[in-house]
């Protein structure tokens, strides 16, 4: 006697399943659609600002590579500036908040972080013309001075404290709470096994922070980082009201001749180009997608080869 298996019965999907399945894959493709758009757009209208020469376009001088070379150099540089500065900062804060603090005070500091990144950037650069540069002109002043051998702290000092490295400062206090509140909730989802089991096996809380938290969140960290990196990079308002900028290409921090910065340039100099001034800064914003797009998908290719480390293993 055979016995025949009946065939799965069909599974019939409810309408709310369906439309929320549809809705989501039409919100997941309008991003890219919308980065293609914004890819298209800037290609197509910075291909007569790449060709231009001081001919036809006012704001530069020989050529579009001379002229974009110093601004993405001073780009990259008060971001990595800001980088080194942020990071070690927000780590020892989220940890702080996450192993070390008591439980009030932890969630009050968590608050204030969160209330922090939400400080418009014109804030940021008000305090940094008014308070942050006038404070640190006189230690800008005593490094090159007494440390003016090193090639960094070389040049005559800033007599406004305008330089590229408060640029970075202001840069580093706008991302740390970015860092801070992503590091925090990913040192938070350490397996607490994972900790008790250093800490049963005689480990101090630092070393069990160092064997069993640090481990689980490096692809977090990295994360993080690479986003308080892209936006440094995107910086516009802060920066274009701290930096005195000269168009220069230096690595001196304290001096009053500085690298611009493409955000900054853009918004100084948009009002009044004409012509084919405007596809010159379009081609400028276009380098700046193509580093930005550069620093993430960097970041994607880091978080995924710790993608295998799970908490569970």
């Amino acid at each position: 006697m055979t016995t025949t298996t009946a065939p799965p019965a069909k599974t019939t999907q409810r309408a709310g399943d369906r439309w929320f399945s549809r809705t989501a894959l039409f919100a997941g493709s309008m991003i890219l659609v919308t980065l293609a758009a914004v890819a298209i757009f800037l290609f197509v209208q910075s291909i007569p600002g790449i060709t231009a020469t001081s001919d036809n376009a006012s704001i530069i001088t020989t050529n579009f590579w001379d002229y974009v070379w110093p601004l993405a150099f001073g780009t990259v540089w008060a971001s990595i500036l800001a980088l080194i500065m942020a990071v070690p900062l927000a780590i020892a804060v989220a940890l702080f908040i996450s192993h070390y603090a008591p439980r009030r005070l932890a969630q009050t500091l968590g608050y204030i972080v969160d209330l922090l990144a939400a400080v418009p950037s014109v804030v940021f650069g008000l305090w940094g013309i008014l308070v942050l540069a006038p404070a640190v002109q006189p230690v800008y002043a005593w490094l090159v001075d007494n440390m003016g051998w090193f090639p960094l702290f070389g040049g005559p000092v800033s007599a406004t404290g305008r330089t590229i490295f408060t640029a970075a400062i202001v840069l580093a206090v706008m991302v740390v709470p970015i860092i801070t509140a992503i590091c925090r909730e990913i040192f938070l989802q350490t397996p607490v096994l994972h900790e008790e089991a250093a800490l049963a096996l005689g480990a101090t809380r630092w070393e069990m922070v160092r064997m069993s938290v640090f481990p689980f969140a490096r692809s977090g960290i990295v994360s993080a980082s690479m986003l308080g990196l892209g936006r440094a990079l995107g910086e516009t308002m802060a920066v274009a009201m701290v930096l005195s900028a000269s168009g220069v290409i230096t690595f001196q921090l304290f001096t009053a001749r500085n690298p611009s910065t493409i955000p900054a340039n853009i918004a100084l100099t948009f009002p009044e180009a004409y012509g084919t001034n405007i596809n010159v800064l379009i081609a400028t914003g276009l380098i700046l997608f193509i580093v930005t797009f550069a620093v993430n998908a960097l970041a994607r290719w880091i978080v995924s080869r710790r993608k295998e480390f799970s908490g569970a293993n």
